[in-house]
């Protein structure tokens, strides 16, 4: 006989309900015990809606629109059950069960046995969650870990996860059983696997400066179901031959990218690209370091000459030079203001000219008392 918790909150696109909508079947360890006139919850959107069970332990919501994103759930006992979140699709229904324990069999699992080598794999509540941001591509494993024997389990070889080696801040997430840790770019879980469920979620950065990142995974066990979460930002695009869909789904006044693929086996490299994020050109900040150098050489040559004015000409020479390194402090933090977007155009374009005007007067100046030209700093102010 089945274990008909392993098959608990998984929902099953059918035809033989009407378009929109969702019947949840809560029963009590097996098909024979239906749990009938119970409250079940369906959080649809940003809606909850209630129903209890009928004689059949049944209860169907109806009316949920296509895309909607969706999760069922009900507490037995003090047990909360949940399904898994998923979509309603554009035609027919969704059947699911929610499977409360069996309290009067006994415990399913017994988890102070000697441990027994065995398999191990990562369920259909795994997923792998991707979020561009300003400073790189925040990935995050929301990894579960299911040993399904009754046993505790060693798998054959030690179970690691080598993140990419490109990824930087690789942590484990609040959560996480402790278990599992992390070490440089690689996790690791300590055996023996109890029976159930172990949940190891860590999160890394990839660099993600050119608006595309290619992410190559493999894991140590059988994943059950690939699925994929990207935060949306701008035009971004998730592609994987490994995906059979993907889709664009609304929550919570943003959008998210779900992909859902197949089973991938123990080993085999999960290949994803992320694509068309905004981000920064590294551009304008060389420009702005090689305009900073250049100016700090002609300073250094500057203060490097023999003054043999009186020492009111040296003190107005020091209070020139003062003012130079200001307005050019204030360009370079105009121009990062500019990048950041925290100034408009206008008023960049004003100011900067400002900026240009005081120093090609500070440079004159300061050429006029050292009674020879200032080429090089005359240049660096048109370079800018």
């Amino acid at each position: 006989m089945p274990d008909m918790k392993q098959m608990s909150g998984i929902p099953r696109p059918v035809n033989d309900l009407p378009d929109g909508a969702i019947s949840v079947r809560l029963i009590r360890g097996d098909l024979s015990n239906n749990i009938t006139n119970h409250p079940v919850e369906l959080r649809a959107g940003g809606k909850t809606l209630t129903q209890k069970t009928d004689d059949s332990g049944r209860a169907q919501f109806s009316g949920v629109a296509p895309g909607t994103p969706v999760k069922a759930s009900a507490v037995v006992d003090g047990e909360r059950l949940e399904s898994q979140d998923f979509p309603i699709p554009a035609s027919g229904g969704v059947r699911l069960m929610l499977v409360a324990t069996d309290t009067a069999k006994g415990p399913a699992t017994t988890p102070d046995a000697p441990a027994i080598t065995g398999a191990v794999a990562f369920s259909t509540q795994t997923r792998i969650v991707i979020e561009p941001g300003d400073d790189g591509v925040n990935v995050y494993y929301l990894l579960d870990i299911e040993n399904t024997a009754r046993a505790p389990v060693n798998t054959p070889a030690p179970f690691v996860v080598d993140v990419p080696g490109d990824a930087t801040g690789t942590t484990m997430m609040e959560g996480s059983s402790p278990k599992a840790t992390v070490k440089g770019t690689r996790m690791t879980v300590e055996q023996p696997f109890p029976p159930g469920h172990t949940l190891a979620q860590v999160a890394f950065q990839l660099p993600g400066g050119s608006g595309s990142v290619d992410l190559t995974q493999m894991f140590p066990a059988d994943l059950e179901q690939l699925q994929v979460i990207v935060k949306k930002v701008g035009d971004t695009t998730l592609q994987s031959g490994q995906l059979a869909e993907v889709r664009d789904m609304p929550a919570e006044g943003e959008t998210f990218i779900a992909g859902m693929g197949g089973r991938v086996a123990a080993g085999r490299p999960i290949t994803l690209t992320v694509a068309g994020f905004p981000h920064h050109s590294s551009v304008p900040m060389i420009v702005a370091l090689a305009l900073a150098g250049g100016i700090v050489l002609i300073g250094v040559w500057a203060t490097s000459r023999r003054d043999d004015d009186s020492a009111s000409r040296a003190a107005e020479r020091k209070r020139l030079i003062a003012r130079r390194e200001k307005l050019f402090q204030d360009l370079v933090r105009l121009e990062h203001d500019q990048r950041s977007r925290r100034v408009d155009d206008r008023r960049y374009a004003t100011r900067r000219e400002e900026l240009l005007a005081g120093l090609e007067h500070i440079y004159g100046a300061l050429d006029d008392r050292d009674s020879t030209p200032d080429p090089a700093g005359r240049a660096g102010v048109a370079a800018a």
